[in-house]
């Protein structure tokens, strides 16, 4: 067994940590580029959406390296995502890669518990560790994309505040470089433990009043940077600060307390105003967010979904309501293998010239503090 899987974020970063401390052979796939896309594009449907092609893309690139088995989450909701697997199978197989073996990672309640278990225990047989230590390496992949997940989220707040300009961006890129470099996990946990210090105590000048932007909507556009042309490191260099909710860690969690609807239940209940059903993907966690961002001091948000994506298509269909509702600018950009960058930039900084605009314009309108007065009555009183 050679194992491979699609890079979203830090999801490789977990995935190498955890194939090194089980001992068992990987193929780490490169991080996502236009010779990916291209390739990914050239052999899938037109019609299917960029996430997909990406996928494809990591793949065929990681099987001409030696990869023979293909790990990938799946679902059975009403997105396409849904059917992912089947649809890779098919074009791989048409491709020549016949000798090829998918494992679906599939936590929904139409696979179950015990077949999930039952994919898993595949690659827990080709690891030679023992029980314990295979347990304890899952534990340590789980932390290494959390605390990934952690530094990310530091770096995009602070680049708002930070004293000296592009250091968060400088830093964070380091770091990045560093990882995929790791030859075990206890030098990963090592590195990341000394990044997220130095963004615990980093520079910065409270005193300034930034952009504050929340990126919302489709998960594997907005955790993987090369799909939305790295929009919140861009954001970095206009000294916006960014928050984002949906991560790799966060979808880990939202697995596991989904069984018991715990899943999300802030962000569900926030949604249920103006979407109270489920429509597939995280197009209900779009709504919600999009609720949730004016409370959290957000100036305006920013929706990132591939074209084509059903759910975002849905919670794009309602976000004006919120819009509208709540006060609060939100701009939707659509990606896909033609999307231009220039003109999707152009937008970006047209909309945080609007976002600066409105602040301003707040600003002017607020009260000033009042003073205690005293007042004196004239006349004689008994």
């Amino acid at each position: 067994m050679v194992i491979t899987f699609p890079n979203m974020g830090n999801v490789a970063l977990a995935m190498q940590t955890l194939c090194q401390s089980l001992k068992i052979p990987y193929v780490l796939p490169g991080r996502n580029n236009k010779a990916t896309l291209q390739i990914g594009s050239y052999y899938s449907p037109e019609e299917i959406c960029l996430p997909f092609k990406l996928v494809l893309g990591n793949f065929i690139q990681s099987i001409e390296k030696g990869a023979d088995t293909l790990l990938i989450t799946g679902s059975c909701g009403p997105c396409r995502f849904g059917e992912y697997c089947e649809l890779l199978m098919k074009i791989l197989s048409k491709l020549g890669y016949n000798n090829l073996d998918f494992i679906v990672a599939d936590l929904s309640s139409e696979i179950g518990i015990k077949e999930f278990m039952r994919r898993m225990s595949r690659i827990s047989a080709a690891s030679p560790i023992s029980r314990s230590d295979k347990i304890k390496a899952l534990y340590t992949a789980f932390k290494v994309v959390e605390l990934c997940d952690k530094i990310d989220a530091m770096a995009y707040h602070l680049a708002g505040y930070e004293t000296n300009k592009g250091e968060c961006k400088q830093v964070l890129n380091e770091y990045k470089t560093k990882a995929f470099e790791c030859k075990n996990p206890e030098e990963m946990m090592r590195l990341l433990d000394f990044y997220k210090k130095y963004f615990e105590n980093i520079s910065t000048n409270n005193n300034k009043d930034p952009l504050k932007i929340s990126i919302i909507g489709e998960i594997f556009t907005i955790i993987e940077p090369f799909s939305n042309f790295y929009i919140e490191e861009k954001l970095m260099d206009y000294g916006v600060s960014t928050r984002r909710t949906l991560s790799p860690s966060w979808w880990v969690k939202n697995l596991i307390l989904k069984p018991i609807k715990m899943d999300s239940k802030d962000i569900n209940r926030a949604a249920g105003e103006y979407m109270p059903y489920a429509v597939g993907g995280h197009g209900r966690e779009c709504v919600g967010e999009a609720v949730l961002a004016k409370g959290y001091g957000m100036d305006g948000a920013i929706q990132i979904y591939p074209l084509g994506c059903m759910p975002e298509v849905i919670a794009k269909s309602i976000l004006p309501a919120i819009q509208r509702d709540k006060d609060f600018p939100i701009m939707t950009l659509i990606v896909d293998e033609v999307a231009g960058e220039a003109g999707y930039i152009t937008r970006v900084e047209a909309f945080l010239d609007m976002l600066q605009s409105k602040k301003r314009h707040l600003k002017v309108q607020e009260p000033l503090v009042s003073r205690p007065v005293t007042v004196r009555c004239l006349g004689n009183h008994n």
